[in-house]
């Protein structure tokens, strides 16, 4: 479906029960934007530069991609809001017709700020980065350019300002992304203070509700940590609000099980408090287990940068049977050696151009080589993945068999 519209929607199709989904809150749905529509669930693709790195906007379309996202953060740094505007807006420069969300550039702000916060927020205390962000108060966050220690203030006002420019169909509110290590206590002033941004930025949005390729639509963001009271703090707060759609941010916890349970934490008192249907995104996840965990919960999109970034780096995306079952992984990283002499394609059930063309043993190879464009090649291919995943869940919904689904998907 791709219903082009002025206004924007969205409508249940179909919704499990308890027995076919526990919790029994998995649905189908579509999302009318302007610039087309999203049967949901719905993966959301980074395009973070206004860009999928090495995958075209054809190819993406192609592979089933519906919805791109990209970043404020990095597009009001560079070229700067002013100039999308000029070009168009990001549809136009991007040459992407469909539908576009931007992010407020919090995560990006706070994750590079404090060197780890990102790591925190995903689960993985590992990566270490020289801090940019300056502080933070209430009037926003000041922070150093990555590109030129140029220094910058986003508010919750500028962050709607820039994203009107963007032109994006979906946009989302300023909030502070709070990491794991920082505590009770700063997660609830955190939180708090991400409802006043919150309140900010509604009144901002109300202002106009019209960017650069035409109206949008505000998210609000459900903060609380992995504090199950502050979760149904903030999603109480949040469905309180008049927004188009609901987004799950903050820290997520620090590893897969606490994942599901934030997850819960939150999603429960949205589906409660809620009297008529709203999209929920969940921010920045995108493992394979975690998608299909979260879709039983109700939430409808998802995002992150694996599907690309696990490219560039060798890893492509396969069914649970190419690896011993194993739910521990999603990918095979075509590096090793063992697939130097291996004549089948990355996924003998894909169907995309990179399984058609080509074998595990010619990308071997290519990696070897060092060719570049092999990160384009295993790229397409987890796109195509990922988008043939989420048709695979939208079906088992409307079918009314996502449990026995999910169980053929990760043992056939």
């Amino acid at each position: 479906m791709d219903k082009k519209t002025t206004s924007f929607d969205f409508i249940i199709q179909h919704k499990t029960t308890a027995e076919q989904s526990w919790p029994g809150a998995a649905r189908a749905g579509v999302i009318h934007t302007p610039h087309g529509s999203i049967n949901t669930p719905s993966f959301i693709f980074c395009a973070t530069n206004g860009v999928i790195r090495g995958v075209a906007p054809d190819q993406m379309k192609e592979a089933g991609t519906q919805v791109i996202l990209s970043n404020t953060y990095h597009l009001m740094l560079q070229p700067g809001p002013e100039i999308v505007a000029k070009l168009g807006g990001l549809h136009k420069m991007v040459a992407w017709n469909g539908p576009m969300l931007t992010d407020s550039g919090g995560f990006q702000i706070f994750s590079l700020g404090g060197g780890s916060a990102s790591a925190e927020i995903k689960g993985n205390r590992k990566t270490k980065r020289k801090p940019l962000l300056i502080r933070i108060e209430e009037e926003g966050a000041v922070f150093k350019s990555y590109i030129d220690g140029s220094i910058h203030t986003l508010t919750p006002e500028s962050s709607v300002q820039v994203q009107r420019k963007l032109g994006a169909d979906l946009i989302l509110v300023l909030d502070e992304c709070s990491p794991y290590e920082v505590g009770r206590d700063y997660t609830a002033e955190s939180m708090s203070m991400s409802h006043r941004w919150a309140l900010r930025s509604i009144k901002e949005f109300e202002k106009e509700k019209v960017g650069s390729a035409g109206k949008q639509a505000l998210y609000g963001i459900v903060q609380g940590g992995v504090y199950e009271d502050l979760r149904l703090e903030s999603a109480e707060f949040t469905a309180s609000q008049d927004y188009f759609g609901y987004a799950i941010g903050g820290c997520l916890g620090s590893n897969k099980f606490d994942l599901k349970d934030v997850m819960g934490m939150a999603m429960a008192p949205l589906n409660a408090a809620t009297k008529k249907p709203h999209p929920t995104h969940l921010l920045g996840i995108g493992g394979v287990v975690d998608i299909w965990d979260g879709v039983a919960m109700g939430i409808d999109t998802f995002d992150c940068v694996n599907p690309t970034r696990l490219a560039r780096h060798g890893g492509a995306y396969v069914r649970p049977k190419s690896l011993n079952n194993s739910l521990d992984r999603d990918h095979i990283n075509l590096k090793n050696s063992s697939f130097r002499d291996d004549n089948s394609p990355i996924d003998l059930d894909c169907n995309c151009y990179t399984c058609r063309k080509f074998t595990r043993a010619y990308l071997h190879h290519l990696i070897k080589a060092g060719e570049i464009t092999v990160s384009q090649y295993i790229a397409i291919h987890n796109v195509s993945f990922m988008n043939r995943l989420m048709d695979f869940i939208r079906t088992s919904i409307m079918n009314d068999d996502y449990a026995s689904s999910r169980e053929i998907w990760f043992s056939s």
